[in-house]
């Protein structure tokens, strides 16, 4: 039985380069509904944003978007969800978001992905969530990423504890297990005081 109920997606509102990042995506909207998840994902009809949001549809799978309204407006928003949440800002659509899921995946994506990843796991680290976060590291898109965290740890600014905070996994099926079992580490403390 499924400890998770619904998954966040952040990812690109582009193709990208590669025709791997749209099948990655499609494989991944497949593996949401194989298992019984429904997907909350940004609203958009385009991009690898319109490629998850259709497979999953595709194989009857719950489709949450949730778009601010200024996005809307411009036809970007994705037109046969089971449901659209309209919202006025960013902010508001990433605490949304982050009500609505019980995990996060990060796809391959540009500034925005990155931001939302990087905000989902700063509330892990605070203690805000305890929801698992994964990256879907096809191609090896997020080494670069990973390899900054890692120096992160070696320069002393991100503990082993918080590191290990992101699952990462190159094939759907095996990152959805990966989360679906994941037990989040226990910290004392999101910052150790240094002695003076």
């Amino acid at each position: 039985m499924n400890h998770l109920k619904r998954v966040g997606i952040f990812c690109g509102s582009s193709m990208g380069a590669r025709p791997e990042y749209a099948a990655i995506a499609r494989r991944m909207g497949h593996a949401l509904a194989r298992r019984g998840l429904g997907l909350v994902y940004g609203g958009g009809g385009v991009g690898l944003m319109g490629v998850v949001a259709d497979a999953a549809l595709a194989q009857g799978a719950e489709v949450i978007g949730v778009i601010p309204r200024g996005l809307a407006t411009k036809e970007l928003a994705h037109g046969g969800l089971t449901h659209m949440h309209v919202v006025g800002t960013m902010h508001e659509r990433k605490a949304l978001m982050a009500d609505l899921a019980d995990a996060f995946i990060a796809l391959p994506g540009g500034l925005g992905t990155l931001e939302e990843l990087c905000e989902i796991l700063t509330w892990a680290q605070l203690g805000l969530h305890r929801k698992p976060c994964g990256l879907l590291n096809v191609l090896g898109y997020f080494d670069p990423l990973l390899a900054l965290l890692d120096h992160a740890v070696e320069e002393g600014f991100v503990t082993t504890d918080h590191r290990s905070l992101v699952v990462q996994e190159a094939d759907p099926d095996r990152l959805l297990h990966r989360l679906n079992t994941y037990q989040p580490p226990q910290f004392k403390r999101w910052v150790e005081r240094e002695e003076t």
